[in-house]
């Protein structure tokens, strides 16, 4: 799972942290993530500037919990996505679809959202990395029941659980997906994936 601050322990901090991160993706979605101020975030809330630090040291720091917090909705979906009683293809084949319609709606139709995604992505946060050694994860245990029952061939599922997530990076990647929409050579979707769920079977 993504790390985000430490507020199991306090509910009265746990409720601070999240009035400020539902203030601050407001105020991103809105204005922007440059041109948000932690001063912003503080006058939309009504508090101090040093009340925000109390909480977090930066609007980097705020940033990052923001991008944990949207991480994780993908790895719920994901996760959700893993445990239906379909096959192995059918729940690959799922999930990245379901992953590229929530770029395409989430991250690139509000673009001040993309914003916030690809600094996150330039800056190569640790939140970005976990998050995709979790996705990673769950291939690998969709790919080894696929394995299992028949469906694909014998292999290392941690293995072509990267190759698989390689393959179809570029309907899950919010840069790759905007570059793509763009241009007419590109293969399609749902072309895409099939090819790549082909390579896991006999």
């Amino acid at each position: 799972m993504l790390d985000l601050p430490d507020i199991s322990a306090d509910p009265a901090r746990q409720d601070n942290i999240a009035r400020i991160l539902d203030a601050a993706e407001r105020l991103f979605r809105h204005y922007g993530y440059s041109k948000t101020t932690v001063a912003d975030i503080a006058r939309d809330l009504g508090m101090s500037t040093a009340n925000i630090y109390r909480f977090f040291s930066s609007k980097t720091e705020i940033h990052q919990a923001l991008c944990g917090r949207m991480l994780t909705h993908s790895y719920q979906l994901a996760l959700g996505i893993r445990n239906q009683p379909i096959s192995a293809s059918d729940r690959l084949r799922t999930y990245i679809l379901a992953q590229y319609k929530l770029t395409l709606e989430t991250m690139l139709d509000e673009q001040k959202v993309h914003e916030m995604v690809v600094i996150a992505i330039e800056r190569d946060w640790h939140v970005i990395e976990k998050h995709i050694d979790s996705i990673h994860d769950l291939f690998a245990e969709i790919i080894a029941e696929g394995i299992a029952a028949g469906e694909f061939f014998e292999q290392d599922p941690h293995v072509a659980s990267k190759c698989f997530g390689a393959a179809t990076v570029n309907l899950c990647h919010p840069q790759m997906v905007a570059q793509c929409l763009a241009k007419t050579n590109r293969a399609e979707p749902e072309d895409l994936i099939e090819f790549a769920i082909r390579a896991l079977k006999k």
